[in-house]
């Protein structure tokens, strides 16, 4: 089993790195993660949270973030409205609201828990318009990515059983036919 978690933690922070190699975010900007520890430990989604998954996963994945210079917001499951927890730094960088919830493994999951209790100062906030982001089991991050969301594709499709999927955003594209967009 020990061996198993150590390949799980290896595969998040390779799809992370992955992930922000492709995207190239900038200093600070923000990266949103939804996991459902079930779907990676191969269980369905909610029905087998593991809180020593979540840690393996969060571990890798935080690890990677650090390294890039860029900030991570883990979501909760839909229990809590699929809000998320992040550093209070950012929540006060970008004007987040904050708001009075603290994730357990059955009301927020696993992964969020584990943020709360690997962030210095941890809080939750309802929305975010994060820069990029990785779905991990299939747990629809899409309502906290910036308008216009790219899919990234990377060689890590799993970690664990869970599939993954990720995005990076652009900015809008406005003013038609005659406009001339600056390159990004």
């Amino acid at each position: 089993m020990r061996e198993e978690m150590t390949i799980i933690g290896d595969e998040a922070y390779r799809a992370a790195k992955e992930l922000i190699a492709e995207a190239c975010p900038g200093k600070n900007e923000i990266m949103v993660v939804g996991c459902s520890t079930s779907e990676v430990g191969g269980a369905g989604i909610g029905t087998f949270s593991s809180p020593d998954l979540a840690e393996v996963v969060f571990g890798g994945i935080y690890q990677a973030t650090q390294e890039a210079g860029i900030f991570l917001a883990a979501q909760c499951c839909e229990h809590l409205n699929r809000a998320l927890i992040i550093e209070k730094e950012v929540a006060n960088l970008y004007g987040y609201e904050i708001v009075s919830v603290v994730p357990q493994p059955k009301a927020g999951g696993s992964f969020a828990t584990a943020a709360y209790k690997a962030f210095e100062h941890p809080v939750a906030v309802e929305h975010i318009k994060a820069h990029l982001g990785m779905d991990i089991g299939d747990t629809l991050i899409g309502m906290h990515l910036k308008d216009v969301a790219v899919p990234v594709r990377i060689r890590t499709k799993e970690i664990g059983d869970g599939h993954v999927v990720c995005a990076k955003t652009r900015p809008k594209y406005i003013g038609g036919s005659r406009a001339i967009y600056e390159e990004i």
